[in-house]
């Protein structure tokens, strides 16, 4: 899944610790089938409407795409 407009930290996957790859800032992370990724989001600045979505064209059309709002 990316982020657009801002950056994450991957707290934990499944409620496990993050691996080795997770570390540092990001905008985009890789969620297999079922899995949760918990985040931590920076967001600085931008206010108003952003996307996330899956780079999957296929996963975008069934609903891993969405909007969401920056207050």
């Amino acid at each position: 899944m990316q982020l657009h407009l801002a950056h994450f930290q991957v707290l934990s996957r499944g409620g496990r610790p993050p691996e080795p790859t997770d570390a540092g800032w990001k905008d985009t992370v890789d969620v297999r089938p079922y899995e949760v990724v918990d985040v931590l989001v920076r967001f600085r600045g931008h206010r108003g409407r952003c996307m996330l979505h899956c780079h999957n064209l296929e996963h975008e059309d069934m609903a891993m795409m969405a909007n969401y709002q920056v207050m």
